[in-house]
């Protein structure tokens, strides 16, 4: 057996007993970072956090004048040795799965915030970020650059080097090794007990959450989805997680892979700390606003009588009580996911009769656009309310 991290003995001696390759893989990831990102971020440290940001969008725009005196590592990263493309790639093989999420996309996103996200968000995982703080200052501004990024990964082209998904998903590699740099220096992490924060592990995790427990959690809820665009949704996903640095060691191969993951992971885990209950009710509670809900009445309609029903029935009830979700008098959970996908339903005939943008009009007014457009900025201080603007 391979010596975890004391926060995952338990777990990780039960996983082993159902599939020991997987768990082994899994707990030998929980220490490993991004050693690529990782050494690039360490260079990066000492400047500035503007110069560091128009460095790196210099490298995303391929100016090879403005990294001439970067720090090597950042020019070897974009210009002088950058990541080739994996074997496994192809560009054609992601139009099913685009075509998919724009059938299904407020399906989809709404699976995301009340069933994938707190998939997620019961791991340990939730220590990385309740520590830094993000999600409670900026927790609106955070969802929304979620869905940012799921719109451009799903857009024709959107994953092709010049395509804001590939840029976005490289930013998102930038920021988790960044929060790895300020976490591993600061004296609130514990790696003895928890691992290496944001660690290859969780993002592994995390990604088969994003694919595989999306298409099960949309089709819960009215999404439709062909065998063809499941593969194709999966690989969607699959790129965009090679490029924000997931290892191939854990990066999945298809959704079967991908539940394989998921499942032995959440053996491994722990069982949900207080952060993840944080963690789980603040996003639950900031899902009104990111829809541009201000209505007070209509806000706490929305997240006591339909996201916290919903997300109980995707989730189930053991991880629900865990979380702490409240338990409605008023709404059945049991019928709560057939009221969904009736009313999921109704809108895509409609939109379809009407002739109107449907479901991703209101995923683009769900989603994080900045006036001055991608931005690149990094953190620079472990606590979210002491940081610069990102």
């Amino acid at each position: 057996m391979i010596q975890p991290p004391s926060a995952y003995i338990e777990g990780y001696e039960k996983a082993r007993l159902i599939d020991r390759q997987t768990a082994d893989n899994y707990i030998r990831h929980t220490v490993i970072g991004d050693p690529v990102m990782d050494a690039v971020v360490e260079e990066l440290a000492s400047l500035p956090q503007a110069q560091a940001s128009k460095l790196i969008r210099a490298g995303m725009q391929e100016d090879d004048v403005a990294l001439r005196n970067a720090p090597k590592a950042l020019r070897d990263f974009f210009i002088d040795s950058p990541p080739p493309d994996p074997p496994w790639l192809d560009h054609d093989a992601f139009t099913p799965g685009v075509r998919a999420f724009h059938d299904n996309a407020v399906a989809i996103f709404s699976a995301f915030v009340a069933g994938v996200l707190i998939d997620g968000f019961s791991t340990l995982i939730s220590k990385s970020f309740v520590q830094t703080g993000r999600v409670f200052d900026e927790g609106v501004r955070r969802l929304k650059q979620n869905n940012r990024h799921q719109v451009e990964i799903f857009f024709p082209g959107g994953l092709r080097r010049e395509g804001d998904g590939w840029k976005l998903s490289v930013r998102i590699r930038f920021v988790h090794a960044q929060v790895r740099h300020l976490l591993r220096h600061s004296e609130d992490w514990d790696a003895d007990a928890w691992g290496t924060p944001v660690s290859a592990a969780h993002l592994g995790y995390a990604l088969a959450c994003f694919s595989a427990r999306t298409l099960k959690h949309s089709m819960s809820i009215g999404a439709v989805y062909t065998a063809e665009q499941r593969r194709s949704f999966c690989d969607v996903w699959r790129y965009a997680g090679h490029l924000m640095g997931i290892p191939e060691t854990i990066l999945y191969t298809d959704e079967e892979d991908a539940l394989r993951l998921y499942s032995i992971g959440s053996v491994c885990e722990p069982p949900p700390t207080e952060d993840a209950v944080l963690m789980a009710n603040a996003l639950i509670n900031s899902a009104p606003a990111v829809a541009d809900i201000k209505d007070e009445e209509e806000r706490k309609f929305l997240v006591e009588d339909r996201i916290y029903p919903i997300s109980r029935a995707l989730v189930g009830d053991r991880l629900a009580d865990q979380l702490r979700f409240p338990k409605s008098r008023k709404v059945r959970t049991l019928g709560i996911l057939f009221q969904y996908r009736m009313g999921i339903t109704y809108k895509r005939f409609m939109a379809k009769a009407l002739r109107k943008g449907g479901d991703i009009d209101t995923v683009f007014a769900a989603s994080l656009y900045d006036s001055d457009g991608l931005t690149f900025q990094l953190p620079d201080h472990a606590h979210s309310e002491r940081s610069s603007k990102w």
